[in-house]
């Protein structure tokens, strides 16, 4: 009996480890982090537990339908690999029926979640993310290195989601979040890439921007895209999201994603690249949390604006006048 017990215990613990894989819990919990510290970066939204809540929930379900297409898309492939040998429907242990079943109960539950506890313009947005991730990204990145830029969007939608369900108007703040995320994935991408450059091979996976793979020209798109963040990183004091203390934090954090990326292009091995990949690991809370930190009150925030508006008044009628 206590064995029969013990087995089941172990069945069960088995199936929820392959669920937490075929969602790939620690990628979906990165990506509705930053969906949360955007929706509480949204003026005049306090911290409700309830709300909160609610959107991690969602959140992850949605990603987690995303991730199981892609997995299942990719099964075969996914056998290839070392890194992704083991996943359960690589390696066996689920259905491709069990994986979609559980991908449009998770989309489902997910996006009802959000539209009807915040608003139907998140939801959108979160099944839109879900469809070009699965559809559209996934089957790319065996055509053509495009996918990074394709799979950018979806990417950096989580942070409009966040921002649409306590602003479903999509401010600026939305926007300038999602740049900030959507430009930090081209070297994030591109030194995963690097370092796992032969298992994608091996799978057909065309991820790095050169036909020749880690080549000087992908490590000098990584620095562009990365030089992109500076100019990005100090758009949430400007627009009166943030402080100063903030602008620093980012300052400094793009300057050593740059730094990275130099070092990659000076050094040209895996080494160089998987300082890259941990320091964009890094990157992400750290950015969003100084920026959550130094969140300026609403109060503080309106009158940034006024002020934007009558400095722009002035220019408008200073011109007419000459």
């Amino acid at each position: 009996m206590e064995e029969s017990k013990g087995k089941e215990a172990s069945m069960v613990s088995s199936k929820l480890k392959d669920y937490q894989q075929l969602m790939k819990f620690t990628l979906s919990f990165t990506v509705v982090f930053s969906s949360v510290v955007c929706y509480l970066l949204v003026p005049g939204v306090p911290f409700d537990i309830v709300s909160v809540l609610l959107l991690f929930v969602g959140g992850m379900l949605v990603t987690g339908a995303a991730n199981a297409i892609n997995q299942i898309a990719e099964k075969d492939t996914d056998a290839m690999m070392k890194r992704t040998a083991s996943r359960p429907l690589a390696s066996g242990r689920m259905t491709v029926d069990e994986a979609a079943t559980f991908s449009v109960v998770a989309a489902v539950f997910g996006i009802f979640i959000i539209g009807l506890w915040f608003n139907w313009t998140a939801a959108g947005i979160a099944g839109l993310s879900l469809f070009l991730y699965g559809f559209i990204y996934t089957p790319l990145k065996k055509v053509h290195s495009i996918s990074v830029l394709v799979g950018a969007i979806p990417g950096a939608l989580p942070c409009l989601i966040g921002w649409a369900a306590g602003d479903a108007d999509l401010g600026v703040g939305g926007w300038i979040l999602f740049s900030l995320q959507f430009f930090w994935q081209f070297p994030h991408f591109w030194a995963i890439a690097w370092v796992a450059h032969e298992d994608y091979t091996r799978a057909g996976f065309r991820m790095l921007p050169s036909r020749g793979g880690p080549t000087k020209y992908a490590a000098v798109q990584a620095i562009l895209y990365s030089v992109l963040l500076l100019p990005i990183g100090v758009l949430p004091m400007v627009f009166g999201m943030s402080g100063m203390v903030s602008m620093v934090i980012v300052s400094l954090a793009n300057l050593v994603m740059v730094w990275q990326c130099i070092r990659l292009f000076r050094e040209m091995d895996v080494k160089a690249a998987r300082r890259v990949m941990f320091t964009s690991y890094i990157y992400l809370p750290v950015v969003l949390l100084a920026l959550l930190a130094d969140k300026k009150p609403m109060q503080e925030q309106s009158s940034v604006k006024v002020e934007k508006v009558m400095f722009l008044n002035k220019i408008h009628f200073t011109d007419r006048k000459s």
